[in-house]
């Protein structure tokens, strides 16, 4: 893996509606060495491209005003050394494939640490880098996720399952078992 030390140019966007990890990604980025720029939607992640676009991108996949992937894909066209990822919650191999076919480089799930973040963007070309030494179980993953989309939807049960694409009690029923999953997986 390269060292930030060793690269001349460390420019890097965050691009993030969140602002609570947009201004903490750019905190802990900042902090490992990059030159850090941030933007909170895709159009003003776009129009900040010029005269310069960064070397790094850290990406969300669904913003307020649309894809990222518009983002990378106009970054790649601007730059085609660039070395964007996606972050998102939304996971799946569709996405995936749809960012890499964009110019992504790799595509890391929510939650994730800024180690990660780090090391996927520093990866060598022909490789990825290496799996996380203390992955995040799937399950706690996806409670996470659903509580963070309760608590975003004001504690509101059937908000909350609509914003997931579920039936509320589905969306009841799947937490329940998940809460019940990581009491018996950790013990007290």
């Amino acid at each position: 893996m390269t060292d930030i030390a060793d690269l001349q140019d460390r420019t890097l966007m965050i691009v993030e509606d969140d602002d609570a990890l947009r201004t903490q990604l750019a905190k802990a980025l900042g902090k490992r060495g990059f030159s850090v720029t941030t933007s909170a939607s895709v159009t003003g992640a776009i129009g900040l491209l010029e005269p310069s676009p960064p070397a790094f991108a850290v990406v969300d996949l669904r913003l307020d005003d649309g894809s990222g992937l518009s983002y990378i894909e106009a970054l790649s066209t601007r730059r085609p050394d660039a070395r964007p990822i996606v972050l998102t919650g939304y996971g799946n191999t569709p996405t995936a494939v749809a960012a890499v076919k964009h110019g992504a480089i790799d595509y890391l799930a929510k939650p994730t640490t800024a180690d990660e973040i780090v090391a996927a963007l520093l990866a060598p070309r022909e490789g990825r880098a290496a799996p996380p030494d203390n992955p995040i179980d799937p399950d706690a993953a996806r409670l996470e996720h659903m509580q963070r989309i309760y608590r975003e939807s004001g504690d509101n049960t059937t908000e909350a399952a609509r914003r997931l694409n579920m039936h509320r009690r589905t969306f009841q029923r799947r937490m329940k078992k998940l809460r019940e999953t990581m009491q018996r997986a950790s013990p007290v």
